[in-house]
């Protein structure tokens, strides 16, 4: 086997689904990055400006690299829709995939007898990953700008090892397989596709329930549903995902935790709204939904409340009126006034 063929079958091994070869260089999707950030569609995301020679040409961020190893891991698109993203059920993907990667990478320099230089990016630095897989032969960019692999669906992370290490690339992905079909630009509830592969993240259902720190605008609360934390409807109608899409593997750190699973968009609001600060650093440790901290996870669950809840939730948005949180307490209110419409 080359050395190309060994690397891919350690991957494979260390529980990833994809792996592929790109030689670094200058990143082909960043011209249009940096129209779409001046267009203002990353919202309060301002990290994202960061780093632009980076982002430009990946080769920078580490002396002498010149491949990258991309990789792909699969976190359940089989599973049911539910009140949070299938990608955040489970453990912090950053977490796994940077320590496997960097297993990966020490494996790369016991097999050829030197320290290899380099470094693992999970959707922790100013890397454009997608461009990166796309080179590395792992897929297209959907409509709905995920990259879609023809044997797996969008439902996978993407991380990237850049090494110091000449390899044999793969060949890039060239085929767009996305054809006239327009299903997740159809389906998303706040048209957040201003066209076919450009997002404007501020009207995004993830971004309203992750990234935004204060209050979702009323406009966007009916859109937002039952989802208590991100959003998969874009990649549920994707016909690619009906098809391909792969159940979690029984030692998957990304399975449901006992918090998550099983519970319907209420009872998980219920809960939420109802849940200590100790509970929940008990309860979601290592859960990539800490990002949105307890206060925006009580926004959102009000929200949802307000969209499906029932004359029997008033006492807990009620007890939410006196939240420490001023966020929290102005969408409890929101939604009693939405229950108390429908009497």
């Amino acid at each position: 086997m080359s050395l190309e063929d060994r690397i891919k079958s350690q991957a494979s091994a260390l529980g990833f689904e994809l792996s592929g070869i790109a030689r670094l260089g200058p990143a082909e999707s960043a011209p249009l990055f940096e129209q779409w950030l001046a267009k203002g569609f990353a919202g309060g995301m301002t990290y994202l400006a960061r780093g632009a020679g980076k982002r430009a040409d990946p080769s920078s961020v580490y002396v002498n690299v010149k491949s990258a190893v991309v990789v792909g891991m699969n976190y359940g698109g089989t599973a049911p829709a539910g009140p949070v993203a299938r990608y955040a059920r489970g453990d912090d993907y950053h977490d796994v995939m940077t320590q496997r990667l960097r297993t990966l990478h020490a494996w790369l320099s016991s097999e050829t007898g030197r320290d290899i230089g380099g470094k693992a990016y999970v959707d922790t630095g100013p890397i454009l990953e997608r461009d990166l897989a796309r080179k590395a032969g792992l897929g297209w960019f959907g409509k709905n700008t995920m990259l879609v692999n023809p044997e797996l669906g969008s439902f996978f992370f993407i991380g990237a090892l850049l090494i110091d290490l000449e390899l044999e690339p793969d060949a890039p992905f060239e085929a767009d397989r996305c054809g006239t079909c327009t299903r997740c630009l159809d389906a998303c509830p706040t048209e957040a596709f201003v066209a076919p592969r450009v997002l404007d993240a501020t009207r995004c259902i993830s971004y309203l329930t992750i990234e935004l720190k204060g209050d979702i605008p009323k406009a966007w609360h009916n859109a937002v549903g039952e989802n208590v934390y991100g959003c998969d409807i874009c990649q549920d109608v994707c016909p690619w995902n009906i098809r391909f899409s792969r159940a979690l593997p029984d030692d998957s750190p990304y399975a449901s935790r006992p918090a998550i699973a099983g519970k319907d968009s209420r009872q998980l609001a219920l809960e939420m709204l109802a849940r200590s600060p100790d509970d929940f650093s008990a309860e979601f440790k290592g859960s990539p939904m800490k990002r949105a901290k307890l206060r925006g996870l009580k926004r959102n669950a009000a929200v949802v409340l307000g969209n499906v809840g029932t004359a029997d939730d008033v006492e807990v948005l009620t007890r939410a009126l006196d939240d420490e949180e001023p966020l929290v307490r102005e969408h409890a209110a929101w939604a009693l006034d939405v229950l108390s419409a429908r009497r």
